[in-house]
């Protein structure tokens, strides 16, 4: 089992960015991908990023590809989330995850085992 806490989140203009980071605990981070989701109001929780164990590969969900980049420290136990050019549809609740096996890679809730308790992001018009 492993333990993550997000920081960063908060209240900007359209337009703006924000960076989150996530701190994991308790296992051995460098074996794990990890991943980001958000959950805005009145919708399911949907993937948004998601980074292999070494950090050599990248993903994302088309809504976000081209304005967030997601990054890790395996040094750090860390790995962040850069969201640019922010706009109201990104308001949601943003939690990170780690994958529930190691060297495995995927995009559904169910790959993660792992989540944060979430950071509140929301961006105003």
């Amino acid at each position: 089992q492993v333990q993550l806490v997000e920081s960063g989140g908060g209240l900007v203009q359209a337009g703006g960015s924000l960076r989150l980071s996530c701190a994991a605990s308790g296992r051995i981070f460098s074996s794990y991908a990890m991943g980001w989701f958000r959950q805005g109001p009145g919708k399911e929780r949907e993937f948004v990023a998601g980074i292999s164990w070494s950090g050599g590969n990248t993903y994302y969900a088309d809504s976000v590809k081209g304005r967030f980049t997601i990054s890790r420290d395996n040094a750090k136990n860390t790995v962040d989330l850069q969201m640019n050019s922010l706009n109201p549809e990104d308001t949601a609740v943003y939690s990170c995850a780690a994958a529930r096996f190691s060297y495995t890679l995927g995009q559904r809730s169910t790959d993660f085992g792992s989540w944060g308790q979430g950071t509140q992001v929301t961006i105003s018009s």
